[in-house]
């Protein structure tokens, strides 16, 4: 006998479909992450290597490159992609009157 499995649709952020607190953050902090886990395998630096650039321990860069990007601030993420040689770039536009409400979207 087959049982059916409920569906639900994302909200496109799953932190905010799992309703964990300042889910907008935490979603910006995991594609930041992502993108230096990314920037670290593309370049085949080192883990000691971007450790040490980084000024963390490699415990810690472990918990970055596997997704564990809770205990950094933004601005730590930030700092660690401009010690990869990439510049961040934010930027603040009028929501369009089609959407419900603001948004914090990573690209």
């Amino acid at each position: 006998m087959t049982s059916q499995i409920p569906v639900q649709a994302s909200s496109g952020n799953v932190f905010a479909d799992l309703e964990l607190d300042n889910p907008e953050e935490l979603i910006v902090k995991a594609e930041l992450a992502r993108r230096i886990s990314n920037i670290i395998a593309t370049q085949e630096i080192d883990r000691s290597e971007a450790a040490t650039l980084f000024g963390i321990d490699r415990d810690r860069l472990s918990d970055l490159v596997n997704g564990k990007s809770s205990s950094f601030s933004t601005d730590q993420l930030f700092r660690f992609l401009n010690a990869l040689g990439r510049d961040v770039e934010i930027v603040v536009k009028s929501k369009s009157d089609s959407q419900a409400q603001t948004r914090v979207v990573p690209l």
